[in-house]
């Protein structure tokens, strides 16, 4: 059982509830751990402090969670840093996808333009916990989950020597929903997700010793064409076309002008649709707040109950050196053969208490490796310019992205998103 000590910037974010409560569930391995909070909103962090002190003590825990709006001393003498944030809130994503469908591009979180500037607000910010970092917790390591990751875990990976690992549940989630379209157990599938964050593929996908595509190809000739399940039947018919499962990402590539047309047409953004929640969110925990015992209602709840658990899963791995094999992100290493050594990708690693150590695939299909590994080279030029280059950069980086390709678009896009996010962006990206 290992008594850390873990900051958790980001800490009074709409999923910071279901943070914590992963967090107790998995309490009896880090019993007698200290969890410093770590946001811009004292309101918010009390909230999700007393919610996590009252589970703690509910199942008898011996763990302590103060806050702070001062990231510095939050992180000092830490063991282990958690990293999930928004600069600029939902407001900002609103701008992220809203902004790009004037010029016909496709607005989206993590793809295009909108994750273009995600990962330029959101590299500024982690620059600067890494030096803080390096100057009161050197020996901590990083467990990022701020989106872009991989675009994130590329800057930072490249510039500095704080072991640092990103995280996602994608390649989890989506091969279980792949089982459950199919009527199917997903804990009975047997699924192998690789490429990067946002964009990986299937190398193996056996149900029950057997190949599963035959099984969703029967399950695609039975499934309803409706326009509320169509996004499943997209995803299906990818899949079935690929001969592997898709990262639910790759719609946004292979569907690019049906999904454009919708977006255009529906009246809200889905930033928008999640404005529209938050003030439920937060009476919600502040009922819970208010009880002896607080049950979080995960339909209530940002994301669900439990929040960032392959974060702490990893942790677990590392500091009770379990000796389990989790997807990662991390560079390659020889993971992936079709990609540079230094690339961070999606793929599986042995995790213990020496870190992480990526598996070795080969090769990923022909026919899907294109489209990745162009999504690799823009993921390191946007790292690159988002770390410390200029304007001229930026643009260059977004030029290349499959979404845009256009040198006029790319800038005109720019030029518009970056005025639009000028308080969270660095000087130096604004000449």
């Amino acid at each position: 059982m290992a008594r850390i000590k873990l900051a958790y910037i980001g800490g009074g974010s709409t999923r910071a509830a279901g943070t914590m409560a992963s967090f107790i569930q998995q309490g009896g391995n880090f019993d007698g751990s200290e969890v410093v909070l770590i946001d811009l909103d004292e309101e918010h962090l009390g909230i999700v402090q007393t919610i996590a002190r009252k589970m703690a003590r509910a199942r008898g825990l011996d763990i302590t969670f103060s806050t702070t709006t001062n990231r510095r001393e939050g992180l000092r003498d830490c063991d282990a840093v958690l990293t999930s944030f928004r600069p600029g809130g939902f407001g900002a994503r609103y701008l992220d996808e809203s902004i790009p469908l004037k010029y016909g591009v496709i607005g989206q979180e993590t793809q295009a333009p909108g994750g273009f500037f995600m990962a330029l607000r959101s590299i500024h910010v982690t620059k600067s916990i890494i030096e803080d970092m390096e100057a009161v917790c050197p020996d901590a390591r990083l467990f990022n989950y701020t989106n872009p990751i991989n675009i994130v875990s590329e800057a930072v990976t490249h510039h500095t020597s704080i072991p640092a690992v990103s995280l996602c549940e994608g390649p989890i989630m989506i091969n279980r929903e792949f089982a459950e379209l199919a009527g199917l157990d997903p804990d009975r599938l047997d699924a192998v997700s690789v490429g990067l964050n946002h964009g990986s593929w299937t190398i193996r996908h056996r149900y029950e010793g057997q190949d599963f595509m035959p099984m969703l190809r029967e399950a695609y000739e039975r499934m309803p064409r409706t326009p509320e399940n169509r996004e499943d039947v997209r995803m299906v018919e990818l899949a079935l076309m690929m001969d592997a499962l898709p990262s639910h990402y790759f719609q946004y590539y292979y569907f690019k002008d049906e999904i454009l047309a919708e977006l255009l047409a529906k009246p809200t953004t889905r930033s928008q649709d999640i404005m529209a929640n938050v003030p439920d969110y937060w009476a919600h925990y502040r009922e819970q707040a208010a009880r002896d015992v607080p049950e979080l209602d995960p339909k209530r709840s940002r994301g669900g109950i439990h929040e960032l658990e392959l974060a702490l899963d990893v942790m677990d791995a590392i500091y009770n050196d379990r000796k389990e094999v989790w997807y990662v992100n991390v560079p390659n290493r020889g993971s992936l053969a079709d990609f540079p050594d230094d690339l961070v990708v999606e793929t599986q690693a042995f995790v213990d208490r020496n870190g992480v150590r990526p598996l070795a695939f080969g090769h990923m299909p022909c026919h899907v490796l294109g489209l990745v590994q162009m999504l690799g080279e823009y993921q390191a030029l946007t790292a690159e310019a988002a770390w410390s280059g200029k304007r001229r950069d930026a643009i260059r980086a977004l030029a290349s992205h499959p979404l845009v390709f256009s040198l006029p678009k790319a800038e005109a896009i720019y030029d518009e998103m970056a005025a639009a996010h000028r308080q969270y962006l660095p000087e130096r990206l604004l000449r």
